[in-house]
C-alpha cells in the first residue's frame, strides 16, 4: 500500500501504535532533570531513552545517533520528542528531525533553554566572555571538561582554552550547597570570577508538557 505524500516513514510507524506512548530521547547530561519532572509532573506516559552524555563533546555524532535511536524505536511509540537543543551540531540535528518527523527542544544548547531562551539571547552580548556550567557538568566537571581538553596533564593549555573568559556562571538547577561549593573550586581552579545563578529546569518544563 501507497504511504500518504504527507508523511515520512518515521511519522507513520509512530502514527499507528495509537499507544499513546511518548519516547523521550534525550542527551543523557539531563537524564536526572528528566527523570525529577516526570516524577514531579506524574507524566507516567514519558519513557525515556538517554543517548551518551560524551556526545557533548562530539556534536557531529548527536545527529546521526538520533537518526538511528528513531529509526529503532519508531514502531513502539505514538510521538518521539527529541530532548536536545541544537547542542554545536550547526543545524543538523534540527534538519534531521524535521526529515524524520519528530519535535525537538528549542533552543541552541541546554545553557539557553535552562535560563529560559528569550532571557538568555538578551544576556548573550554582555556574557560573551562567560563559561556556563549545570548542575550535571559540575558533578562532571573533571570528565567531560578538565580531562577531555587536557589540563590534567597539561595545565600550561590553561591561557589557551580560557585565557579570554572572564566568569564561570553555575547554572543551579537545584538548591544544593556542596554543588555550588564545587562550581565555586572549577572557577578557581580555571581562575574566572563566579556568579551561582539559580534557574531550576528553565524551559525545559514548558518542552516536556508539550510532549
Amino acid at each position: 500500500m501507497t504511504a500518504p505524500d504527507d508523511l515520512t516513514l518515521t511519522e507513520q510507524g509512530l502514527k499507528a501504535t495509537g499507544t499513546g506512548q511518548v519516547l523521550l530521547l534525550a542527551c543523557g547530561a539531563l537524564a536526572r532533570e528528566i527523570l525529577a519532572l516526570k516524577a514531579a509532573n506524574n507524566w507516567h506516559h514519558l519513557d525515556l531513552q538517554c543517548l551518551p552524555a560524551i556526545l557533548h563533546n562530539h556534536p557531529e555524532r548527536i545527529a546521526p545517533a538520533v537518526r538511528q535511536a528513531v529509526a529503532e524505536n519508531a514502531a513502539q511509540y505514538e510521538r518521539i520528542f527529541v530532548v536536545y537543543a541544537d547542542c554545536g551540531t550547526g543545524g543538523l540535528l534540527r534538519q534531521t528531525c524535521d526529515e524524520l518527523g519528530v519535535d525537538m527542544v528549542e533552543g541552541p544548547h541546554c545553557y539557553s533553554f535552562f535560563e529560559g531562551n528569550a532571557r538568555f539571547a538578551e544576556k548573550a552580548e554582555e556574557e560573551i566572555t562567560a563559561f556556563y556550567l549545570t548542575d550535571f557538568l559540575v558533578r562532571q566537571f573533571d570528565a567531560f571538561v578538565w580531562r577531555p581538553l587536557g589540563l590534567d596533564r597539561h595545565p600550561e593549555l590553561l591561557e589557551m582554552y580560557f585565557g579570554h573568559y572572564e566568569k564561570l556562571v553555575y547554572q543551579a538547577q537545584t538548591n544544593d550547597p556542596a554543588l555550588t561549593e564545587k562550581a565555586q573550586i572549577c572557577a578557581d581552579r580555571m581562575g574566572l570570577a563566579f556568579e551561582r545563578r539559580y534557574t531550576g529546569y528553565g524551559d525545559l518544563t514548558a518542552a516536556l508538557a508539550q510532549a
